[in-house]
């Protein structure tokens, strides 16, 4: 009878989450924009990553505190803080590294989930350090805090479906229909790899993690062998649907059809040094989008 209790008592305790004790050794941050204007958008990824791994661990991201919102957790038997900052993209960096000197955690602890315009939707991939490739959030960060040697997850969104279309309207605008599922696959796979470097191995997590989600996308995109064009009428196989995350939906069709030059914000493509004066009525794009 007492064996049945125990092994009850130990079922229910191992459902529970455990409360985070102790100092703060990781600092887990997703980048994005603050407001319901920004929510599902391409350039909110970060947001939307650390929030599937909020909800996995019980913990509610609503704590305001460090110029953003946060909650604590325990990830592979440390304690972490969850960090969504509520400034705009291009000032991340005060949030991430008020967080960091308050808690005294080395910016070689602090992980960064963001998106990647170089890496198709539904693939992610782990760095130990590096540039800021481009990426607005990435440059304030290792500016504010002069390091550049903090691990980063980066999650694939997709590159712009033509040179000349707006970047901002791009990385501003919701994911397709078809999309949708390697993107919540992504964030499955991002809390993998934010696991991993938290167990302290961040190695693993780039063998493990890194291009996958592309293969399958390169494979089907891949155009055919030899001279001859492909047979009329003939598409590419379907592939198996990644789990789903039910969180997500898409928020349209697709991008915003309005082009025009690109404005330098992400992974590829250099911000401009100077930029023509925007309108009023886009200032916000351009506050969520430039540096």
């Amino acid at each position: 009878m007492n064996s049945s209790l125990d092994r009850l008592f130990e079922l229910i305790s191992s459902k529970r989450p455990q409360v985070p004790v102790g100092p703060v050794e990781y600092i887990i941050v997703g980048l994005g924009n603050p407001g319901s204007k920004y929510d599902g958008t391409r350039h909110n990824t970060g947001f939307m990553a650390i929030d599937r791994i909020a909800e996995q661990y019980h913990c509610k991201i609503d704590r305001l505190r460090f110029k953003g919102l946060c909650c604590e957790a325990v990830i592979a038997g440390k304690k972490v803080l969850l960090l969504k900052p509520s400034t705009f993209m291009n000032l991340s960096g005060q949030s991430v590294t008020e967080a960091a000197s308050f808690y005294k955690v080395p910016m070689d602890r602090v992980v960064i989930l963001f998106d990647d315009i170089s890496l198709e939707p539904g693939s992610i991939r782990v760095r130990r350090k590096g540039t800021d490739g481009g990426h607005n959030g990435i440059k304030n960060i290792i500016y504010l805090s002069g390091r550049d040697d903090f691990p980063r997850v980066k999650i694939g969104v997709g590159k712009k479906p033509h040179p000349d279309y707006d970047l901002a309207d791009w990385v501003l605008s919701g994911f397709k229909k078809e999309e949708v599922e390697p993107m919540k696959n992504a964030f499955i796979l991002a809390q993998g790899a934010v696991e991993q470097i938290v167990a302290g191995n961040i190695d693993k997590a780039m063998n493990l993690y890194n291009g996958t989600g592309r293969k399958k996308a390169e494979k089907k995109q891949a155009p055919e062998k030899g001279p001859a064009p492909a047979a009329k009428g003939k598409s590419a196989p379907e592939t198996d649907a990644p789990p789903s995350m039910n969180n997500y939906p898409a928020q349209g069709e697709g991008a915003p059809a309005s082009q025009g030059p690109g404005n330098g914000r992400s992974q590829g493509s250099p911000a401009r040094d100077t930029a023509p004066e925007a309108p009023a009525d886009t200032k916000a794009k351009t506050d969520a989008v430039q540096s």
